[in-house]
């Protein structure tokens, strides 16, 4: 039997092994959500290129938003996208189904602490829906060529204010 004592875990020493996974000062950071999100990004890249794409892990910093109310959708046709808390709190998901953007289908989900989401291509989602406090979604979605990103802004009169109780 060997004993070792555990050693700090830095990019540095772990970089024979792949990458650590953390928001640092070294990570590029890009606001996006109109401000309301901080991505610090491809903090790693996943072995999955074929057909001119890739796959990336990132940290989404979120805010929540002030005053809650849903204005802008988007969707990936190129790659799904998966978000998985970081910060022990709950946070929404709010959704529509693929295909034309109807108001009308938005689904909102209430997602606790220990809970990620996985979006298919082409599903609508609101950006990061962070609750309490700013808080870090571990992130993998689709890197490389092509346009995957289609936005919508809501109509005034089809924004959603959430009601977070009865």
């Amino acid at each position: 039997m060997r004993d070792m004592v555990p050693e700090p875990l830095t990019a540095a020493a772990f970089a024979p092994f792949g990458s650590v996974i953390e928001v640092s000062d070294r990570a590029e950071r890009i606001a996006i959500n109109y401000g309301w999100t901080d991505r610090f990004d491809r903090l790693a890249e996943l072995d999955v290129a074929d057909e001119g794409g890739g796959g990336a892990i990132s940290i989404f910093r979120a805010r929540p938003l002030d005053p809650l109310v849903l204005k802008i959708f988007e969707r990936h046709p190129l790659g799904s996208q998966s978000f998985m808390p970081l910060s022990g709190r709950p946070y929404l998901v709010a959704v529509a189904p693929d295909g034309a953007f109807d108001p009308a289908r938005v689904r909102l989900f209430h997602a606790e602490p220990h809970q990620g989401v996985h979006y298919a291509k082409n599903v609508w989602h609101h950006f990061v829906l962070a609750l309490e406090a700013e808080s870090d979604f571990l992130v993998i979605d689709r890197t490389g060529p092509g346009d995957n990103c289609d936005e919508i802004e809501l109509a005034s009169a089809d924004h959603v204010r959430v009601r977070l109780n009865n």
